[in-house]
């Protein structure tokens, strides 16, 4: 093995440290500091660019400014339907009660919401609301929130690292301390000393061969640490696929095509012309829930009626102009940038991309701790809301409502502390393991086996799942880890990039054996979960599925649901979601 240099290494002290720099992570930090905490940001990318900069179409609450009818009730009731009834009760209610709170919060930190003439917060229609309940700006809706959120944490001059990357959570006795990490810029190694640590760095998304994530995030780096710190992973299964991801180019390969572009009126069809929709939701159409329009484009396609690049058509071009272009102005801007394509005159051609972790590591409803004292999870790195099928316009929601609970709650620990652990023997064993990475060099290369993963969940978990299929990802996966054993690791004068990549592959295979595995074990079609051999959905799978662990996986009672709440939900029709 090759000497290894000595890098220098940092150690930095805070109450509350939060990995993450995208929406949920920002406003938790910004509790913690109005509150007069101390707390440090860290992440591996730019938080101006933070995953949050890419959400376009809206966020959700019953603000009832265009449909005076709306409560935060019937919020609740339609995203515990069209999460399929796996979605904790406790948590919906937190999210939908809270939202109101939430978009003022952005209001009273400067976010530019879409208004009407008389001021109003102007809402919209997402896919299988009951009411209008959308707020937006533009197509920019998560752009302009990350704005906001660093705006405000500028001026509680918050610190934000954001080119450090951490490879361990530093725990003694089931308590976190902090975290250990490195800088992608020139390798110094940074010891975080915390109270308490708010995981905030995204889902596993990244790891399908068609993305919406870019590729340096989302590669279940959340799910890796919790795990390896003694937490475990809910619903590892249920991804939902976003009906419309670019095709072409190929570097820019699952970009999203914003689900508003569906919401003011867009056309799906085939490449014969059929408006096909109405062959799986005749009633919503285009405007049906996620799960089934990826579900009916990917039939579409299945079946041989998509295009020859194998996607299907979405077509604005019968709108007014002036709605694509006050309306939709990213879309428009993307199509000419990546393919010199005018909207307002031609098709997009679209197709399913891996859009959202919907499982995420397991958290309690009332302030998302998890199952390691003093470690806490928000955003798309935890789990709860969402069920077997996310409405569109309640990620971004949810980061407000518990960035702000999960800030309060953490600070709140941190105060009440007794004393602070430490703990010198996982601190070596956090230096061992990226010397030891630092030290590979075999003939495997990392970025070719990041591929295989994306290649093997695409072909094997991707929309529709069968067992046959879903073995022979394990088995793959299990070839991939033996690979694993020779890769080698070249950091060099650009930065330590080849390391970053080699913790990211550890923890997107965690985050495809997790899925993989939970996929087998949901014998049923549920959401967005659709498995060929077993298309109907099973009443005694309405359980959550909570993973610890290779081969590891329990069930988990969903609570009941509120009266209140349940007199609001119909039954769920499952007309339209089978493929075979």
């Amino acid at each position: 093995m090759p000497t290894q240099p000595n890098y220098p290494e940092k150690r930095i002290a805070t109450s509350v440290l939060v990995i993450g720099s995208g929406g949920s992570g920002l406003r938790a930090a910004i509790e913690v500091a109005e509150r007069g905490g101390d707390v440090t940001v860290i992440a591996k990318r730019a938080k101006s660019d933070a995953h949050t900069s890419l959400a376009a179409g809206g966020i959700n609450a019953a603000l009832a400014t265009m449909d005076p009818d709306d409560t935060w009730q019937q919020h609740a009731a339609d995203t515990l339907k069209e999460g399929y009834f796996l979605s904790n009760p406790h948590t919906v209610e937190i999210v939908a009660r809270g939202a109101e709170r939430g978009i003022e919060d952005l209001v009273s930190y400067g976010m530019p919401f879409a208004r009407e003439e008389d001021g109003r917060i102007s809402q919209r229609f997402f896919g299988a609301h009951t009411y209008r309940r959308t707020a937006f700006a533009g197509d920019y809706t998560g752009l302009e929130i990350q704005r906001t959120l660093v705006n405000r944490a500028a001026q509680l001059r918050i610190p934000v690292l954001d080119t450090v990357y951490i490879t361990r959570l530093l725990v003694k006795d089931n308590v976190v301390f902090g975290a250990y990490g490195f800088d992608l810029d020139d390798g110094t190694r940074y010891i975080f000393n915390a109270d308490a640590v708010v995981l905030a760095a995204g889902g596993h998304n990244r790891i399908w061969r068609r993305t919406s994530s870019r590729r340096d995030e989302n590669t279940g780096d959340s799910w890796r640490l919790a795990v390896e710190a003694g937490g475990r992973i809910r619903d590892p299964e249920l991804v939902q696929f976003h009906p419309s991801g670019l095709i072409a180019p190929e570097n820019a390969a699952g970009t999203l095509v914003s689900e508003a572009a569906r919401g003011e009126g867009g056309i799906l069809r085939n490449a014969l012309g059929e408006r096909f929709m109405a062959r799986y939701d005749p009633e919503r159409m285009e405007l049906s829930t996620r799960d089934r329009v990826a579900l009916a484009a990917y039939t579409e396609i299945k079946e041989g009626r998509g295009t020859p690049n194998g996607g299907v058509w979405l077509d604005v071009s019968h709108l007014p102009r002036v709605t694509i272009m006050e309306r939709l102005p990213r879309v428009y801007q993307t199509l000419l940038e990546l393919q010199m394509l005018d909207i307002t005159k031609d098709p997009i051609e679209i197709a399913p991309t891996a859009h959202y972790s919907m499982g995420g590591v397991w958290v309690r409803p009332e302030d998302h701790r998890t199952d390691v004292d003093g470690l806490y999870a928000i955003g798309e790195a935890s789990s709860g809301l969402h069920g077997a099928n996310r409405l569109g316009g309640n990620s971004l929601i949810e980061l407000l409502v518990y960035g702000r609970i999960v800030g309060e709650t953490a600070a709140a620990y941190s105060v009440h502390l007794a004393g602070q652990q430490r703990s010198e023997e996982a601190l070596a064993q956090a230096r061992a393991e990226i010397d030891d990475v630092l030290g590979s060099d075999g003939p495997e290369n990392v970025r070719a086996l990041q591929r295989a993963v994306r290649n093997t969940m695409t072909e094997y978990a991707g929309v529709v799942r069968d067992e046959a299929g879903l073995r022979t990802g394990l088995a793959e996966l299990d070839a991939i880890e033996e690979r694993m054993r020779d890769i080698g690791v070249h950091p060099d004068i650009a930065g330590f990039q080849d390391l970053a990549h080699a913790f990211d592959l550890r923890s997107a295979v965690l985050a495809a054996r997790a899925t993989i595995e939970g996929a087998l074990e949901r014998r049923e079609t549920r959401g967005a979960h659709n498995r060929s051999d077993f298309p109907d959905l099973d009443e005694s799978l309405q359980v959550n599925l909570v993973w610890s662990g290779p081969g590891r996986i329990s069930r988990e009672a969903v609570p009941p649901i509120p009266e209140e709440i349940a007199a609001l939900i119909r039954d769920v029709s499952s007309a339209g979601k089978l493929v075979e």
